[in-house]
Order: C-alpha cells, then sequence, then structure tokens
C-alpha cells in the first residue's frame, strides 16, 4: 500500500458561493462522508493546510489581480469578475488556504514523506488566469504546485493531465510557452462546453510549441471514447517526454450523472485513469503525483468517483 497523502479541513466549506450554486460547500461535505464510511481517510496521511506566502501566488498571478480579489471579499462583495465566480468575505482567506496547501502537498511527496497525494481543495483553480478569475476559480492551485517543483526542486519536466470536463485554459495559459511543463487536457469540445477553449490545434507557442496538447471529446462521448484517446494520444505523448513529477486536475464532472456538461463516464473511469496516470509516475518518476479536486457537481458520483480515485491511488 502506498503512502497517501489526503488534505483534509472543514474551513475550505467556509466559502460560500450562495443558494443555487454548483460549486457548493456541500461537495466537500459528501466526499469527506464517504471516505470516512470507507475508512480511506484513516489510511491516508494529513496534509498541512497552511496559507501559501503570496510571493509563490505573484509567480502565477499579477498582483494587482490579487489585491482586486482581497479587496472584493473584504468589502462583501458577491463575486469577482464573473458571476460564476462567487465570493464571500472569507473567500480570500481560504483560497490563500487551498494555494498553500496544494505546495505543501508536492514539498511532502518531494521530501518522501508521502508516495502521492489528494488534494480535495475549494474553490478550484484551473480556470483562473493570471490576470482574472473564471469559472469558479480564484487563485490557480495546480499551477502554483507546477511551478513549485521547477522553482524550488529543480525539475525540468512536469506533467499536468486534466480530465475535468472543461478546459484547463487558465493552467495552459500558464505555462504555454515553456517546454518545463507539459500539459495534457481531456475536456468536452470547446463549441460545445464551457468556456470555449482547448482546440486541438492550441499546442503551445514559442519554446512550449509542442508542450500542450489538447483533446476535445464530442458530446456524449463515453468510457471507450476516453480509453482510445489515452491509448492513442494520452500516452504516446507522456511516453516521449519521460516527466519527472506527475499532476493530476481531477475534475469528476465528466461523469454520466453530473448536470454541467454532456460526456457520459462511469464511476469507474475513474479508475483506471487513477490507475493509468499512478503507472506513468511509478515507470517515470518513483511514483510522485499529486492529484487536486476541480469540477464534479453531482454529490454522489463525484464522493463514489473521489472514493475509488483513493483507493486506487492507496493502492499504488
Amino acid at each position: 500500500m502506498a503512502k497517501t497523502g489526503l488534505a483534509q479541513d472543514e474551513r475550505f466549506q467556509q466559502h460560500l458561493t450562495g443558494p443555487g450554486h454548483p460549486e457548493r460547500p456541500e461537495r466537500l461535505e459528501a466526499i469527506a462522508n464517504v471516505l470516512a464510511e470507507r475508512k480511506l481517510d484513516e489510511a491516508c496521511k494529513p496534509i498541512d493546510v497552511s496559507p501559501v506566502d503570496m510571493k509563490a501566488v505573484h509567480r502565477i498571478h499579477r498582483q494587482s489581480y490579487i489585491n482586486r480579489f482581497m479587496r472584493a471579499c473584504e468589502t462583501g462583495q458577491p463575486f469577482i469578475d464573473v458571476p460564476d465566480s462567487a465570493i464571500c468575505p472569507e473567500t480570500y482567506w481560504i483560497a490563500r488556504l487551498a494555494a498553500g496547501t496544494a505546495i505543501n502537498a508536492v514539498d511532502a511527496v518531494m521530501a518522501g514523506e508521502i508516495d502521492n497525494a489528494f488534494c480535495p481543495l475549494r474553490p478550484p483553480g484551473h480556470h483562473a488566469e493570471h490576470d482574472r478569475s473564471m469559472g469558479f476559480c480564484m487563485i490557480n492551485n495546480i499551477a502554483l504546485a507546477a511551478r513549485r517543483l521547477i522553482d524550488h526542486h529543480g525539475l525540468t519536466r512536469i506533467l499536468i493531465l486534466d480530465w475535468d470536463v472543461h478546459h484547463g485554459n487558465g493552467t495552459q495559459h500558464t505555462f504555454e510557452a515553456t517546454p518545463q511543463v507539459l500539459f495534457i487536457s481531456l475536456h468536452g469540445h470547446p463549441t460545445f462546453v464551457y468556456p470555449g477553449t482547448g482546440y486541438e490545434t492550441e499546442r503551445g507557442v514559442g519554446e512550449g510549441a509542442g508542450h500542450t496538447l489538447n483533446i476535445p471529446m464530442l458530446p456524449h462521448s463515453n468510457d471507450d471514447d476516453y480509453r482510445r484517446a489515452f491509448d492513442d494520444k494520452v500516452h504516446p505523448e507522456i511516453e516521449r517526454y519521460a516527466p519527472q513529477f506527475v499532476l493530476v486536475d481531477a475534475g469528476f464532472d465528466a461523469h454520466r450523472m453530473d448536470p454541467l456538461a454532456p460526456i457520459d463516464l462511469e464511476t469507474s473511469s475513474y479508475g483506471w485513469m487513477t490507475d493509468r496516470m499512478v503507472d506513468v509516475a511509478k515507470r517515470h518518476c518513483g511514483g510522485r503525483l499529486v492529484s487536486f479536486l476541480e469540477g464534479g457537481y453531482h454529490l454522489q458520483a463525484l464522493a463514489d468517483s473521489v472514493a475509488l480515485h483513493v483507493e486506487r491511488l492507496l493502492d499504488a
């Protein structure tokens, strides 16, 4: 059994988004309940939850944007930049906790304290651009983790695999000009699904050309379609790159029961996708893998899929 880290903290539920908002505190409550029922939380090692040093955030986001975000929370604004990105007075502090925990998770793996980790953080992060919030996201947690691995740990080949049903535009744009990150995203086709980015022609720019791989999936793509995408596109790209660390943006909203996008994955799909990434991490980088919660809005489907994901991390 692997030493798997888990970043659970009830403070992440204090980010309140208002009635009817899909990215709600109950998501983490549902996850915590299922992990406790199956005793998976007891099998994991807690990850330190602490606020990020803002110098690290400014490596990803403009200070002017972060200042706007802080002021919007302090003054009780209902959202930042777009109505989807709902906030409350506590959101700025909680986003700092999430970002700090993302860094703590990769540090713990690099120190050998744990083999891999799952971080169910709120607010999520992969839509957050360097200068603005988008799609429920304020600070880009996985981007901060990748930057930490490059700047502090000296790694030069980081794999970010994003299987959230929505394209991780913020993460792609953060690293599209560098070969130090290979960004691979499987997501609902941008013609039909938010945020309208992530076409196959987006392959990176400058020195990063060829280090972005977008795999847009047509409506009602299913488990078989995703398996073919992994076999034909994802794995050949990863094998050429030979990553030193694997980061996964683990959205669970491509599930067939999820209300926000027309993709038809099963709960079991998240088991084999986790297995594939665990195998990649074992073969290329000593098992080093950290995953971050992004989407997933049907509470039972989310909780069951996360539980399977954590089980497979432990089985590694």
